[in-house]
């Protein structure tokens, strides 16, 4: 294969390097491409555009593959630990023994707030969005950790990791009890990870919240299945602020603002808020696909089709089971999977989907098990910051222990006016 491409502007021929990827995908090198020939290349929405190598996720949308460090996701299906996909997203490589009893233990020890830290939840309303609330206290974590606002070392990179992990589910529950009027319920160190998540949400002085071994492993699944997906908006964002050599802390706070907006971390919400709307309508499966067919109904199928993915999302397929399995074990009848489990065979075996390859992804069974555990539906996109915090600080410290790092500054092409003389108010119409 060529190692370079030929381009010819102006009668003038350029070398543009050809990269190529471990998985066989190629890209153009256009480093070079403005200092050579003047132009700029124009990609609205970067949808063509790589704009950093990394070692640590890969996508394969057409064969419908998702690896971590190489690690197919199906590997993580039988007995889902976060803790330990969290290691191995950051680190690299899974953990032995002593690193995963280290790190499990840092993450024990950290559980707290510092108590001065509540007299900023009490200055929320507590109709404050959840994900507002998040961002500011992850940025104001930082105050209450300065030795952490530079890291150098291995075991800096891991304390600091380990607070941000452990912490952000104490943040999440505080901000779930605040909402609700509820007393803040403390961590406690003899749960794991995810227990100890719910116990805080759900646990009341006089009454513990015991959680299921279904429901642990079905949250554990949930967290894993988006720790990390290549460079989406959220993941982006954390590398742009964070090239600024931005601190971790704030650089993961302007992630949860990214993955705050609807048609990134809200998507599993739209697809509950779709159920409920067919359910409460009394409206049938086969109606509502019908109504999404018609482009002039203005009615969405949710939860169908990913950019990336052009084939069925593997993170739908394992979700899809731990969900039926969860419910049947926990005798919970929820007419929406019902609902749910019959827009996917409608769509699956329907041309007009088929052809346009939208199949079902991994925001059409999260809401479904997140609603089954008992969060709240404006809980859901704290849920997906809980497990994408791992893969933000992976990129976070992939980006940060490049020597050849820069600051990110795309280019632009501007459209405004041209030059224009400046007008005296006076003389304005």
């Amino acid at each position: 294969m060529p190692s370079d491409a030929k381009l010819t502007i102006d009668g003038k021929t350029y070398s543009l390097p050809i990269v190529e990827g471990t998985e066989g995908e190629r890209a153009l090198d256009i480093t070079s491409l403005r200092s050579e020939t003047g132009l700029t290349a124009l990609d609205p929405a970067y949808g063509n555009t790589a704009s950093c190598t990394s070692g640590i996720t890969v996508i394969g949308g057409d064969r419908g593959i998702l690896r971590y460090r190489g690690i197919p996701l199906e590997e993580f299906a039988d007995k889902p630990n976060f803790v330990e996909v969290a290691w191995l997203l950051i680190f690299g490589k899974l953990p032995n023994s002593s690193e995963y009893q280290q790190f499990s233990q840092r993450l024990t020890n950290h559980a707290n707030l510092d108590e001065d830290m509540k007299h900023h939840f009490m200055g929320f309303p507590r109709s404050a969005p959840p994900m507002a609330i998040l961002s500011a206290m992850i940025s104001t974590l930082s105050c209450f950790h300065p030795q952490l606002l530079e890291l150098h070392t291995s075991d800096e990179i891991e304390a600091a990791a380990a607070r941000l992990i452990s912490k952000i589910r104490t943040l999440a529950a505080y901000t779930y009890r605040h909402s609700h009027g509820l007393p803040y319920i403390y961590p406690d160190p003899s749960l794991p990870y995810t227990s100890n998540f719910l116990h805080m949400m759900f646990s009341e002085p006089y009454k513990r919240y015991e959680s299921s071994e279904e429901v642990r492993r079905a949250l554990n699944l949930v967290l894993i299945l988006h720790a990390d997906h290549e460079q989406n908006c959220s993941t982006s964002t954390v590398r742009m602020v964070g090239s600024s050599r931005a601190n971790l802390f704030a650089s993961c706070a302007a992630g949860v603002s990214a993955l705050w907006g609807p048609l990134h971390g809200g998507a599993n919400v739209k697809v509950i808020e779709m159920l409920e709307a067919i359910h409460q309508g009394n409206q049938s499966a086969d109606e509502f696909i019908n109504l999404s067919k018609d482009k002039s109904s203005g009615i969405r199928l949710m939860g169908f089709g990913h950019r990336i993915y052009k084939n069925f999302d593997p993170r739908a397929m394992m979700l899809r089971k731990v969900c039926d399995e969860m419910l049947d074990t926990l005798g919970i009848h929820d007419p929406l999977l019902d609902i749910a489990k019959r827009l996917e065979d409608i769509a699956l075996n329907d041309e007009y989907f088929v052809s346009r390859k939208l199949y079902p992804n991994v925001d059409f069974y999260s809401g479904i098990i997140l609603r089954a555990i008992g969060i709240p539906t404006n809980m859901f996109t704290v849920l997906f910051a809980i497990g994408r915090l791992p893969g933000w600080i992976a990129h976070w410290h992939e980006q940060n222990s490049d020597p050849n790092m820069r600051i990110s500054r795309p280019r632009q092409i501007y459209t405004g006016n041209p030059k224009s003389p400046y007008i005296d108010v006076r003389d304005r119409t």
